[in-house]
């Protein structure tokens, strides 16, 4: 069903956008916040990367991008926890107001072309062959996720995971929340702005729509993950934000198999996550009535 070129590029993406998967992890299931940046700090990803990588810096690209993602976590924080915004209203405006940002960043313009431009990919491609996008982009992402990890199991870290669970004790700890919540969206956000720094390299384009659902793609990629991977350590939970973003390509592969437009994506996207986060209320309709059917047979 699947050709060599279609699984590649299945787990390509699907190492690229767990990188959003691993960013929604910190904001919505660590720290129990509903961001919305996420789409906005997608593309501003993509569009520093693309505009410094035009430059002649594909490597910098990258690091400039996850600076420029962790600001914008840094501003809904700040609308968050000193202007005690809701934190969805917050994000709502960071995200509408990175809108002309990202088109500032790159120059006023909707699209950055880089078919001319070196990218980190082409520069290993003699090193690397074949797999001169998928070895990186596998690389990247499981370091990203060891380091995440270890980084939740620091003092910081785990401050930061008391907050997400009961941020009452937090303070009668005498724990700065609004810290430990600023330090949360910016890490997510910046994880966020990598995966779409690394994506405007791999397609060797930006454009001011690439981040427009990205929430619900990351989400389906969390939640598809936590129905594959039992509840339990930290590790875990990384890796099953990995392979449900790798699963969630291939399933988008499996839509654009059967011919289906490509404006239903999104559409699947959406369906995915409704099923998903219902699946509890689902079995829970089903044993009743599947129960009540054993009686009446008897």
């Amino acid at each position: 069903m699947f050709s060599s070129a279609v699984i590649m590029s299945a787990l390509e993406l699907g190492c690229i956008y767990a990188l959003v998967a691993l960013a929604l992890f910190v904001s919505f299931r660590v720290l129990n916040i509903a961001d919305m940046t996420t789409d906005g700090a997608f593309t501003l990803g993509c569009a520093v990367s693309a505009t410094v990588a035009v430059a002649g810096h594909p490597w910098l690209a990258l690091l400039a991008a996850v600076a420029a993602g962790a600001c914008a976590g840094s501003i809904t924080a700040f609308l968050q926890t000193k202007l005690k915004i809701p934190s969805i209203l917050a994000g709502i405006i960071t995200n509408t107001g990175l809108y002309t940002v990202n088109l500032a960043v790159m120059g006023f313009s909707s699209n950055v072309n880089m078919m001319k431009t070196d990218t980190v990919f082409t520069m290993l491609r003699p090193w690397l062959g074949t797999f001169y996008r998928l070895l990186p982009s596998a690389l990247l992402t499981v370091t990203v996720a060891v380091a995440l990890v270890l980084f939740l199991k620091t003092r910081l870290g785990l401050s930061i995971r008391a907050t997400g669970d009961n941020p009452d004790m937090v303070r009668a700890s005498s724990i700065n929340t609004g810290f430990t919540i600023t330090i949360g969206l910016c890490v997510s956000n910046a994880l966020t702005a990598l995966s779409g720094a690394v994506l405007a390299q791999y397609q060797k384009t930006a454009d001011i729509n690439l981040g427009t659902g990205m929430v619900i793609i990351g989400l389906a990629s969390l939640i598809i993950g936590e129905t594959l991977m039992p509840r339990g350590k930290l590790w875990r939970k990384a890796l099953g934000a990995i392979l449900g973003s790798i699963l969630y390509r291939f399933i988008i592969a499996v839509a654009l198999r059967m011919d289906l437009p490509s404006e239903c994506l999104k559409l699947i996207s959406a369906t995915i996550v409704a099923l998903a986060i219902g699946l509890p209320a689902i079995k829970a309709a089903v044993k009743p009535a599947t129960a009540q059917g054993g009686k009446k047979s008897c």
